[in-house]
Order: C-alpha cells, then sequence, then structure tokens
C-alpha cells in the first residue's frame, strides 16, 4: 500500500492540501475501493450464476431486461430496495437487526486482507491467515442470532443446520490451510503466494504438491458457503429459506450479498494458498517496468478465482443435495482423517527438501 499512499500525497501536494489531511483521509481509499469492487462482483456473479445455471440446466436464464438481461440484477437490487422492511411480533428486535450487520462487517474486513497485488494489499499482517480464518467463521455467530431471535421454527433449524455443517467443516479446513502455512513457513498471505514462484511457469504452486488439500479445501468451502450438495440450511423444499425466512428487504438483500461477497472472496483465498495468487502463471508479467504490472497482478488473481467460481456454479446444476446425516457424516468420518494425513505428507515434503 506504500504506492498508493504517497501516490495519494503526491495528488494532494499538486493542489497545495497539507499532508495531514492526506494522512488522515487516506484510509478511506481502501473502504471506497473495496465497496466499489464488492458492488460490482456481487451484481455480475448474481447474473453469471443465473446464466451458466440457464445453460446448464437448457434455459434462457435472465434475457428482458436489458439487453441479454444485463440489467436484471439492477432491477431486483432496486426491487430489494424498495421492499419493507419487516419484523416480526415477537421477534427479539435487537437482535433481529443486528445479523446482517454481523454476517457483512466481518465479511467486508475479510476482501482487506486478501493481497490483490504485491503493492495493494490493505491489510497486511504476520499473521493474517488466522485472521482470514476468524472473519470468515464469524457468520455463524450471525447465523445463530438470525435464526433465535426470529423466533420462527423454521429459522431456528435452517440455523441450527447452519451451525452444524459450518463447525464440522471447519476442523479438516484448518488442517489443510496449515498444510499450505507449513510448505510456505509463513502465515502471511503475502508470504504465502510469494512462496510458489518458480522459474519454471506455474511449477512451484502448491496445489501439485497438496492436491489433496486443494481438494478438501475446495469441498469444505462449499459447505462453509451453503453451496450445493451442501444447501441444506436453504433447501427450499424442506425449510422455505433456511435461518432468514422472516428478513425482507434490505436486510434480507444483506445477506445475499454477503453469501455471493464471500463466495468470491473464498475463492479469491484459494488462489493465494493453491494457485500462486497474483502471480503470473507464465512466471513474468507483460507490464513488469510500469505501475500496470499491479493491475495486472490483480487481474491474474481474479482469473483464478473467477475459474473456481465458475467450477462451484457448474457443481450446483450437476449434484443433487445430499442428506443431512451424509453431509455430518462424510466431513468427520472422510474429511477429516484425509486433512490429516495431507497435512503428514506436507511436513514429509517440507523436511525433505521438496518445500
Amino acid at each position: 500500500m506504500n504506492y498508493l499512499y504517497f501516490l495519494y500525497i503526491e495528488f494532494l501536494q499538486k493542489y497545495n492540501i497539507p499532508k495531514l489531511f492526506g494522512d488522515i483521509t487516506y484510509y478511506f481509499i481502501p473502504f471506497c475501493i473495496i465497496a466499489a469492487a464488492l458492488l460490482v462482483v456481487v451484481l455480475a456473479l448474481v447474473l453469471v450464476e443465473r446464466k451458466l445455471l440457464g445453460f446448464f440446466t437448457q434455459r434462457k436464464g435472465p434475457n428482458r431486461v436489458g439487453w441479454w438481461g444485463l440489467l436484471q440484477t439492477l432491477a431486483d437490487a432496486f426491487k430489494l430496495l424498495c421492499k419493507e422492511n419487516i419484523t416480526p411480533d415477537k421477534a427479539d428486535r435487537f437482535l433481529f437487526n443486528l445479523a446482517p450487520i454481523l454476517v457483512f462487517v466481518p465479511m467486508f474486513a475479510a476482501l482487506g486482507i486478501i493481497p490483490y497485488s504485491s503493492e495493494f494489499t490493505f491489510v497486511n499482517t504476520s499473521t493474517n491467515v488466522i485472521l482470514y480464518l476468524i472473519l470468515a467463521a464469524f457468520p455463524v455467530l450471525s447465523i445463530f442470532l438470525a435464526g433465535w431471535a426470529s423466533n420462527n421454527k423454521y429459522s431456528l433449524f435452517g440455523a441450527a443446520r447452519s451451525i452444524a455443517q459450518i463447525l464440522s467443516y471447519e476442523l479438516p479446513m484448518t488442517f489443510v490451510i496449515l498444510s499450505s502455512v507449513l510448505l510456505a513457513s509463513s502465515m502471511n498471505l503475502t508470504g504465502i503466494t510469494l512462496a510458489q514462484t518458480s522459474k519454471f511457469w506455474f511449477s512451484g504452486w502448491f496445489i501439485f504438491p497438496n492436491i489433496l488439500g486443494f481438494i478438501i479445501l475446495f469441498i469444505c468451502i462449499l459447505a462453509e458457503l451453503n453451496r450445493c450438495p451442501f444447501d441444506l440450511p436453504e433447501a427450499e423444499s424442506e425449510l422455505i429459506c433456511g435461518y432468514n425466512t422472516e428478513y425482507s428487504g434490505m436486510r434480507f438483500a444483506i445477506f445475499y450479498l454477503s453469501e455471493y461477497a464471500m463466495l468470491f472472496a473464498n475463492s479469491m483465498f484459494m488462489a493465494i494458498l493453491f494457485l500462486g495468487g497474483y502471480l503470473s502463471p507464465f512466471g513474468k508479467y507483460m507490464f513488469s517496468s510500469s505501475f500496470l504490472i499491479y493491475f495486472e497482478q490483480a487481474f491474474w488473481l481474479f482469473l483464478k478465482a473467477s475459474i473456481l467460481v465458475f467450477i462451484m456454479i457448474w457443481i450446483r446444476a450437476t449434484l443433487p443435495r445430499l442428506a443431512s446425516f451424509d453431509l455430518l457424516k462424510f466431513s468427520w468420518v472422510y474429511l477429516l482423517p484425509l486433512s490429516i494425513l495431507n497435512l503428514f505428507i506436507a511436513v514429509i515434503i517440507k523436511f525433505t527438501g521438496g518445500g
């Protein structure tokens, strides 16, 4: 972020604005960048998922509002903004209104931890892997509050299912992340990215020595995000809409926004751990001699994350929903032992000179 900081200070000095003003207002820039990018990414993801699901199921998808249906998501967002926010009479009003905020704020903060390029890392600490895991798991509290405060048995069942599911898949996911941390000898996301640098194109990516961990983490993220085939908390035929049954208007939109934002954030997180993050797959950059290199690095990160998102949408259109007992059994009986085995393999690779 030093590059962005000095660029901002230099811009202010051209107009004789004191440096103190720049030091105070500089921290609003990452907030504005993330907010603007988040809005565009979520609107694009909703449209792309609808179009791809339509293609996979031999339907047209959105095609009426705007050319090729491009304005459909904007129309849906406007509709949600105009809808009335209804609060049930017997609901706990404070917790009912607090739950959407608690799911949105950690997600927003998690996006600030991702290193988008070698310079544009808004929160860069030596242990930001742990910080990201904490923020990514924080919505569990929000889900519980949403189900409990609604005073609705369907919402409570959906919240209980979601919490059990997230907690079951947290443990194997943690073991897999530890394997990448071990191979990189760093708990910093930028350090993990740079540890995958190689002279031979993408041969240094951790997906090759850690392919089992990549598959396990991909499955765990699907479960964490309640994506098919792990979308039991939002099974429309059983629980109507899961834990957010009683939410409407803008509060429902916040849950919806957070779900897609975390989908893209977790995809970028996976790309950093296993696919080299913002590193070019060809080992060198096209714009290595100018500031455009930072935009190229962000492009590679977004491209890798977009491929992972595409696979997740493909899976949603392909696989049926699991039964509840099969979902939990799959994590504890299969994924957890495999994740421990994967960590053991990573230890062997690291200490035999392969890491």
